[in-house]
């Protein structure tokens, strides 16, 4: 697979993603990593649900490391990056960033490995070589 351009998804912090103090939990940066990955693959005109019927395979996370550098908070502005990092047969790895756009500063770094799955088994499945045709 050759390398793929950084794909970045703008997303605003409201109510729902923050505590009481207006902070990201830090569990709502899974959900902002999530939905970038998900608009990525939406990008490149794959459909989650059409994979998931035809040709019956999913991903899932099965790895992730997380570093925190600086909270975002209720109304900020930020832009999450995707990266693809490495394609094995039957997964692939990815660095994430989670930048604030007032400041450009980097408030999360993220390494995420996600496996190909049978959508049925959930047992581990290749990634069909014309997915990512780079």
């Amino acid at each position: 697979m050759s390398p793929t351009p950084v794909f970045h998804w703008p997303l605003r912090v409201y109510w729902e993603d923050t505590d009481a103090g207006g902070v990201v939990y830090h569990a709502g940066y899974l959900r902002f990593l999530e939905r970038a990955r998900s608009e990525w693959l939406r990008a490149r005109g794959v459909s989650q649900r059409e994979l998931a019927r035809a040709p019956g395979l999913v991903f899932a996370v099965i790895e992730m490391q997380l570093a925190f550098k600086a909270p975002a908070r209720l109304d900020d502005e930020l832009v999450v990056s995707v990266e693809v990092l490495a394609r094995r047969p039957a997964s692939l790895e990815f660095s994430q960033h989670v930048v604030r756009c007032s400041d450009n500063r980097s408030l999360l770094k993220a390494r995420v490995r996600v496996a190909c799955l049978d959508a049925e088994r959930f047992a581990p499945r290749a990634i069909p070589a014309d997915l990512f045709p780079e």
